[in-house]
């Protein structure tokens, strides 16, 4: 399997090369140059097995040539376990709980920090260790977080031997339990940032220190963001695992997908281009509404940020949105390095009628507010008596606004436990949060480490090259 850039003047690399570099050196995103594709019956075949023999069968394709069947087997048995020592706390690790007829949401916060990030993340860090111990080589982590990705990221990589951990969240903007799961994981390696900005300014930072890496003096810089074509694969899984239990690929499903960053509905997208049948995909976000602009009006223009209890969608430039523009415009490389530039410039772009029009064949979108998103979480608990967290909330209210058919099964990404987000749960009304799951009940009394700096990309590479290497100067 080849990779190529989304803006077509990086050189094409294998996935081992892929996983690495993250970001293309062409400042574009990588992806795969020719997607796999499985029969109705192969799909059909896959009907009961256990997740991590799931994951391998619909991922395999995308590691041939770079690691052995065995060894990818063994990686991904740790990564999906569930015995009582297991990474995972349910022994369907993605169970499908019903909300009303023929409504569906799928629980992905049954791994250690408790979001969807960690079915990648955790399989992330055990690819890295796999590679980076394969080439006797040490690299730096330079992840940006809006809440999720950070926890999930330094929960999956904290053992890494040759990894030192940079994550940037905005200061004064995840929720209390987000930050406190990733400033009470404490090790050498392992760096927390507080920006005084928004998450976009973390995204851009990355970007930025991914497009000119001298700071680090020949040390690799490694993205765990979800442009890291990795944790695109890793999501792809769940949408087969979920189809399968509601007696896919027989017949299609909806999805309804709380996003921000576009990445965790893209990988819907590729699931449904790699065969399974999927009838509709609903982008569901809150009041940062980029996406939903674009699917509703052809319109991405990038507007002021604005925090809301869904902080893990308080995002406005949507990395992952680029992969999606790249197979509107054909593949077309240069047509979206163009594209990006003009957006960079100018804040904004359109794209032809023919190709919006495309993705409108699959894709709707609904931007729901704080208070919209109370009163589902409100709505659901006292029709069902399920606690929704916000972001989820969002993704019931999308999907009831949205459904095409009510005859197709309809599944909503349960990305988060209501337990990380006290302060949505309690201003819906519905009591106070649940208590912390027994590995994280002393949360609040954990030491927290933690540095503040300001909203400034030198200061911010001084400090990663001043704190590399596990405490040693780069």
């Amino acid at each position: 399997m080849r990779y190529i850039s989304t803006r077509g003047q990086a050189p094409a690399l294998n996935f081992e090369d892929v996983l690495l570099a993250g970001l293309a050196s062409d400042g574009g995103l990588y992806v795969p140059e020719n997607l796999p594709r499985f029969t109705q019956e192969e799909i059909a075949s896959w009907a009961g097995l256990p997740y991590h023999e799931l994951a391998f069968r619909v991922m395999r394709p995308f590691v041939t040539g770079s690691i052995p069947d065995a060894d990818f087997k063994k990686i991904l048995e740790e990564t999906y376990s569930t015995s009582e020592q297991g990474v995972f706390a349910h022994s369907a690790v993605a169970p499908l709980r019903q909300l009303s007829g023929n409504e569906w949401v799928l629980e992905l916060f049954h791994g250690p920090t408790l979001a969807f990030k960690d079915f990648a993340l955790q399989l992330l860090g055990r690819l890295l260790d796999y590679v980076l111990a394969k080439r006797n080589e040490r690299v730096v982590i330079m992840g940006a977080t809006s809440g999720d990705t950070g926890s999930a990221a330094i929960e999956g990589c904290k053992a890494c031997e040759n990894v030192d951990i940079f994550i940037m969240h905005p200061h004064n903007r995840v929720s209390e339990v987000q930050r406190r799961q990733m400033t009470t994981i404490l090790g050498d390696n392992i760096h927390n940032i507080a920006i005084e900005g928004n998450f976009d300014d973390c995204q851009e930072m990355v970007k930025d220190s991914f497009a000119d890496q001298g700071f680090l003096k020949g040390t690799r810089l490694v993205a765990v963001n979800s442009i890291n074509w990795a944790r695109i694969m890793a999501q792809i899984v769940y949408y087969f695992h979920a189809a399968l239990q509601l007696g896919g690929p027989a017949r299609s499903i909806a999805f309804s997908v709380p996003t921000g960053n576009f990445g965790d509905i893209f990988a819907g997208y590729l699931a449904r281009n790699m065969g399974l049948p999927i009838s509709q995909l609903i982008v569901a976000t809150n009041r940062n509404d980029i996406l939903h602009r674009f699917m509703s009006g052809n319109q991405y223009v990038k507007e002021t940020l604005h925090p809301t209890l869904s902080p893990s969608m308080d995002i406005m430039v949507s990395s992952n949105f680029e992969r999606l523009l790249f197979d509107l415009h054909g593949r077309n490389g240069a047509a979206i390095a163009e594209l990006m530039a003009n957006f960079k410039q100018g804040g904004g772009f359109s794209v032809e009628e023919g190709r919006w029009a495309e993705a409108r064949k699959l894709f709707d979108s609904l931007a729901v507010d704080d208070a919209q998103t109370c009163e589902t979480i409100t709505d659901v608990f006292n029709e069902c008596g399920e606690l929704l967290d916000p972001h989820t909330a969002i993704g019931v209210r999308a999907a009831r606004e949205c459904r095409r058919s009510l005859a197709t099964p309809m599944v909503i990404l349960g990305t988060a436990h209501p337990v990380k987000f006290p302060e949505a749960v309690e201003k819906a009304g519905v009591g106070q949060a649940p208590a912390l799951p027994a590995h994280l009940a002393d949360l609040f009394e954990r030491e927290e480490r933690c540095t503040v700096l300001a909203n400034d990309l030198k200061t911010v590479q001084a400090f990663v090259a001043q704190h590399g290497n596990r405490g040693k100067p780069l």
